[in-house]
């Protein structure tokens, strides 16, 4: 062994020692805590049943005006999302012939625009989604239930869901 190292192996030693020395001296101390349970670790208490859980109650209904601006939303997105599944044929075909086209040609482009439209349907689709939700919110704001609107909402979202897939397949169909 190289005789520098030689000094610092022995301060190590000796710090290692006295480490070893302060510890045994601590552990040599009368009286280790006990392992049984304190008194605040005790359990007691004073439970009681939980209530029964409320009561189903028929559904509030909704104000005449409420109805009316419900059944608008509903009928809007309905009539977005016929748009939106006529025009799914031309955007399948479409993006069927852009397969694998380079993304500037004539079918390329045809095809991108053909989604735009579909995209264009969905977006109206959504502000309907968006209102719904605002006014659901609102409800349960106020108090009320909100199953109606859930249900319109339950709707239109399902709708959205749908052409999502639809326009996610035209799309990676045209990056084939």
């Amino acid at each position: 062994m190289n005789s520098q190292f030689r000094p610092r192996l022995a301060a190590a030693q000796i710090v290692a020692l006295g480490t070893c020395l302060i510890l045994s001296a601590c552990a040599s101390a009368p009286g280790y805590p006990s392992l049984a349970k304190r008194p605040a670790e005790r359990i007691a208490g004073t439970a009681q049943p939980a209530s029964p859980p409320p009561v189903a109650q028929a559904p509030t209904p909704l104000s005449p005006e409420l109805q009316a601006r419900l059944a608008q939303l509903v009928g809007r997105a309905r009539a977005a999302h016929a748009v939106f599944t006529a025009g799914k044929g031309k955007a399948d075909r479409l993006s069927s012939a852009a397969r694998g086209a380079a993304v500037s040609s004539e079918a390329w482009v045809v095809a991108t625009v053909a989604l735009a439209e579909l995209e264009s349907r969905r977006s109206e689709v959504m502000i309907s989604l968006a209102e719904l939700d605002s006014l659901y919110a609102r409800e349960k704001v106020d108090g009320g239930d909100g199953v109606s609107i859930a249900a319109a909402r339950d709707q239109v979202t399902a709708w959205v869901a749908d052409e999502d897939a639809v326009l996610a397949e035209l799309r990676g169909r045209m990056r084939a």
